[in-house]
């Protein structure tokens, strides 16, 4: 195989991979919204904090990888690895987050009527 299809094929795996840690970086950001409700101003300050960020890591991946040359496949695999990420874990991850999150307020609940009682 040629040298220069291994080259287009890792650097299209690196921009799934770079995709897949963004919206695990996403992810992290919406763990903490579960567990500290937030603002729509600060919903949006934070969200604009994130695209800057996805930004410059999708800049660098080009700059260091591609010699800050742009290639639609790439842009498109770090979209696809979102997508796929946000497709197969992510869905699952935050289900079990928040309903863990409703298991604490129950627990919390319980705890608090059992001291008033007492």
């Amino acid at each position: 195989m040629s040298v220069h299809i291994v080259y287009e094929v890792k650097l299209l795996l690196y921009s799934f991979l770079t995709g897949a840690g963004l919206m695990m970086t996403y992810d992290l950001l919406r763990i903490f919204r579960i567990f500290i409700p937030h603002s729509y101003a600060f919903i949006g300050i934070e969200d604009m904090i994130y695209w800057i960020y996805a930004a410059l890591i999708t800049f660098s991946l080009l700059y260091e990888q591609n010699d800050g040359e742009l290639r639609g496949y790439v842009i498109t695999g770090v979209f696809m690895g979102m997508f796929l990420y946000d497709r197969m874990i992510s869905r699952f991850f935050l289900k079990f987050l928040k309903n863990f999150r409703k298991y604490l307020k129950i627990k919390m609940n319980k705890c608090i009527r059992r001291k008033r009682r007492q």
